[in-house]
């Protein structure tokens, strides 16, 4: 007899290519005779827009909820919501990729038979990911002000580019004159940051990373610090505001408030398959490295 799980099931509400991964994730859930919990919205959007047969499951109507597990299905975006909700509950994500990339939720959806069955016999492991949080004294912050990947200061429009003044532990780093400016964790080193030409950074290297972005100076370089460093960051706009986004998630804020950057006291921690290795899937999902000429 299988022990008891409790699964949390997530997934976005656009993909409808998704429905049979979704439909065996519930079949192979029932034979193990598993809880599951669903939010509201997810619930809805398979019954009635997928029409796909749902078992009796307990709703999830807002992130006050236990679980052995969450399950994700889509790609990486859906994966950084569902580490919004997880919180700091330390409940960890098994992330079944139908987006496209899927570097975060790294399961196959034709293995979910398969990886169900690791994850009851205990054959997996777990990375804990480093989660990054904002905080101000002048301004009220986002409900969950947290990222898995990245907080990014970003200008409001098409205007002009943004000064920001930033300081390290209290001392004076440099003065950006930008787009924008990503502090990135090591997990989100390969996402927006990498895009701008920031370094990857290995998971669980205790770093952050700060990249600017279409800086107006050549010479404004990435630079890499440790997780125990804190960012305070003061924004100068002609718009006079600014967008800061968490994990996608944005937000206006006023010229000339301090924004404080530290390391949470919390990981996200992520289930892959044993001896996952993190330069493999570099390889694999980004092909680093991968010479196409001739």
């Amino acid at each position: 007899m299988d022990k008891k799980l409790r699964f949390a099931l997530f997934g976005n509400v656009y993909q409808e290519r998704k429905a049979a991964a979704v439909q065996k994730f519930l079949a192979v859930a029932q034979a193990h005779e598993a809880e599951l919990l669903m939010t509201e919205q997810f619930y809805a959007f398979l019954r009635d827009g997928l029409q796909i047969d749902v078992p009796v499951c307990e709703l999830i109507a807002d992130d006050d909820f236990t679980a052995d597990y969450a399950v994700c299905m889509g790609g990486d975006g859906t994966f950084l919501d569902v580490a919004s909700r997880i919180r700091d509950k330390q409940i960890p994500i098994v992330g079944f990729n139908t987006g496209r990339l899927g570097f975060l939720a790294s399961f196959s959806p034709n293995k979910i038979e398969e990886t169900m069955a690791d994850i009851y016999a205990g054959r997996y492991s777990v990375v804990a990911h480093s989660v990054i949080g904002l905080s101000c004294d002048e301004a009220e912050l986002q409900d969950y002000p947290f990222a898995l990947n990245e907080i990014a200061i970003l200008k409001h429009d098409i205007s002009s580019m943004i000064t920001i003044h930033t300081d390290i532990n209290g001392e004076h780093l440099t003065t950006y004159q930008a787009d924008g400016l990503i502090v990135s964790t090591p997990t989100g080193s390969t996402a927006y940051s990498l895009s701008v030409g920031g370094p990857i950074m290995v998971p669980q290297t205790d770093t952050i990373c700060l990249t600017p972005v279409a800086p107006h100076s050549l010479n404004m370089r990435p630079i890499v610090l440790q997780d125990n460093a804190e960012i305070t960051l003061r924004v100068e706009s002609r718009s006079g505001n600014f967008l800061v986004s968490l994990d996608g998630r944005s937000q206006s804020y006023p010229d000339n408030i301090r924004l404080r950057i530290r390391k949470a006291p919390y990981v996200v921690n992520v289930v892959v398959k044993p001896g996952q290795s993190f330069f493999s899937t570099l390889r694999k999902k980004m092909m680093w490295g991968a010479d196409r000429r001739g």
